[in-house]
């Protein structure tokens, strides 16, 4: 009997032995469950290491940069107006969770911006229009110091026209003008109403279309002090188009007027819708040693480069778009209407004309890297019908020159010096009738 109880007791301690650890081999499982779904959020295939917004009036760029390439996929929808971008296999890091307080309230299209698990494997962004929007998203392989980046541009459905963001400014500054001036004599207001109501004497604006070289994700070259080219082209647009503006029968506009990328066709395609009579692109040389020096202009060129430099450096300007990022799937008819009409001789010869006398300008502010005018075949030179000129206002890479380049003094004289260029231009050169635009005063 004895034995008998001692074997049921080992029995039921056997039996327990079984139980806890079948209970204890349970609870390892799922902690294991949960311990390798917790690695499989944090280290998914895809690890998003940096984020970007780039709001401007064109559109809105934003762009996610990561080790490996992301799978996407897009909708648009409505009612509300909504963009959901959803990726696949990609953690949800606390890089992309600083998305949305990178949405600024003054952004244009984008209300805000909401981030969440849609599913297992699929994170979503969800962002919230604030009108129609076309989006377009595409995928950049690694460049530069750029690792695979997938991009989604936000373009409002009715894109604004240029020209008439230019004759609204110009209607604003006019009247603010006038605001100010002193009360005409009874005299001098007769003859202006006379003046007004002869036919045929509105007076033509010229209109020059600045173009600030690089921008947004593509920064340009940058000096060993950290000094980027696109925001001293900013700067030296800025001014050349304030004193454009100040000029009686002359206005101007910006292709950029902040930071943000425009591809060269975009550049080119906005300085026509503007009815421009002239085109000058604005950048600031580099080279890969340090004492090369001196200011440059440029002019398109058919059958290669003036110099060994001057074909350098219009490779690396054409590489803009490369850096900046183009959705190589969107044709671009205009650039190859471009191509075919570049026997127009007459806009060569102007552009040449014009290069001619802004380096002469030049020339009394800086040292000229070559005394003469550059030909290469810089792609945002390409317009058939606009003369067009790309002026390299100093080396960056140069220490000293950049130095000259952030002084805001320097700037000033170096649009002083085009500005002048210009007019001296249109002295010799008066201006076809090409734009319907007249003096709004």
């Amino acid at each position: 009997m004895a034995s008998q109880k001692v074997s049921l007791t080992t029995a039921s301690v056997g039996c327990r032995n079984i139980l806890f650890s079948s209970k204890f081999y349970t609870l390892l499982l799922i902690v294991a469950a949960q311990f390798f779904l917790f690695v499989d959020t944090v280290s998914a295939d895809t690890v998003v290491n940096s984020t970007r917004i780039w709001p401007a009036s064109e559109y809105t760029r934003l762009t996610l940069e990561s080790n490996t390439s992301i799978d996407y996929s897009l909708i648009l929808l409505k009612n509300p107006d909504r963009v959901v971008l959803d990726l696949k296999d990609v953690a949800l890091t606390s890089e992309i969770k600083k998305l949305p307080e990178k949405i600024g309230a003054d952004n244009l299209y984008i209300r805000a911006l909401r981030i969440g698990r849609f599913k297992p494997g699929i994170l979503r962004l969800v962002l919230d229009l604030k009108t129609a929007v076309v989006p377009q998203a595409f995928v950049l392989e690694p460049v530069g110091d750029y690792g695979q980046r997938l991009v989604l541009d936000i373009y409002p459905a009715f894109p604004p026209d240029p020209l008439m963001a230019l004759l609204n400014e110009s209607a604003i500054r006019s009247a603010q003008a006038n605001a100010h001036e002193n009360i005409k004599s009874d005299k001098e207001a007769k003859t202006a109403a006379v003046n007004n109501e002869k036919p045929g004497s509105t007076i033509r604006l010229i209109t020059v279309a600045i173009d600030p070289g690089h921008g947004g994700e593509d920064p340009g070259a940058m000096s060993e002090g950290g000094t980027y080219e696109k925001n001293i082209t900013l700067a030296i647009a800025r001014k050349l188009k304030d004193k454009i503006d100040a000029e009686p029968n002359m206005r101007a506009a910006l292709t950029r007027d902040g930071d943000y990328f425009l591809s060269l066709p975009m550049r080119l395609d906005k300085a026509r819708k503007l009815n421009a009579d002239l085109f000058v692109s604005i950048h600031a040389d580099a080279f890969v040693k340090p004492h090369a020096r001196g200011s440059s202009v440029f002019t398109l060129s058919e059958h290669g480069a003036t110099s060994a430099a001057a074909g350098w450096l219009a490779k690396k300007e054409n590489d803009a778009d490369l850096i900046g990022g183009v959705n190589l799937d969107t044709k671009d008819p205009y650039l190859n209407e471009t191509l075919l009409d570049l026997s127009l001789s007459q806009t060569r010869e102007d552009s040449h004309n014009l290069a001619r006398e802004v380096l002469s300008e030049i020339s009394e502010i800086n040292h000229l890297h070559k005394n003469n005018v550059e030909q290469a075949g810089f792609a945002v030179l390409k317009s058939p019908d606009i003369p067009s000129i790309l002026v390299e206002t100093a080396f960056i890479s140069n220490p000293e020159e950049e130095k000259r380049l952030r002084n805001k003094t320097y700037q000033d004289k170096m649009a002083k010096a085009m500005l002048f260029g210009i007019k001296r231009y249109f002295a010799k050169n008066p201006p076809l009738s090409r734009s319907k635009m007249v003096r709004l005063e």
